[in-house]
């Protein structure tokens, strides 16, 4: 007896092409949500986020001061966290970047560290938890920003 062979399409071939299709659309959903106009800030800075808050049918915006003690993800799940001492209770809060309820992300100092995730600050406090400052003028911010977007535009030509 002779065994019968049934040729098939390759599953896998297939299920790999759909799934390239998906993640160009997924990519292009992204490109959309994304809010670009934050500045360049990282781990070890302090921040001032304006967020939207709203309350019935009003709508008004409260500012978030801390520190930024984690940024993670890629494209629109893309997040930070920041961190503030509230009548002596560490509070942390996650933002997303690509969230329209931040109004507005405003560098307050710059922080020198050398790590990238600041998760051992939750356990010291007075003295211990502070940051080693690095000293910059606004003017100063202001010329490597431009610096910075400068280059960026020349990268995408």
């Amino acid at each position: 007896m002779s065994k019968v062979v049934i040729k098939r399409k390759n599953a896998t071939k297939s299920f790999h092409k759909g799934q390239k299709n998906l993640d160009a659309k997924i990519a292009l959903v992204e490109k959309g949500t994304m809010n670009t106009e934050f500045p360049d800030f990282r781990a070890g800075d302090n921040v001032k986020v304006n967020v939207k808050i709203k309350e019935g049918d009003k709508e008004r915006v409260q500012a978030y001061e801390g520190l930024v003690i984690a940024m993670s993800g890629k494209g629109a799940s893309r997040s930070f966290t920041v961190r503030k001492m509230s009548h002596g209770v560490g509070v942390e809060r996650i933002f997303l970047f690509s969230s329209q309820k931040i109004a507005k992300v405003e560098i307050v100092q710059r922080g020198k560290v050398r790590r990238a995730k600041l998760y051992y600050i939750r356990a010291l406090e007075g003295r211990a938890a502070k940051i080693e400052r690095q000293v910059e003028t606004q003017a100063q911010m202001a010329a490597s920003a431009a610096a910075k977007a400068e280059k960026k535009a020349e990268s995408k030509k």
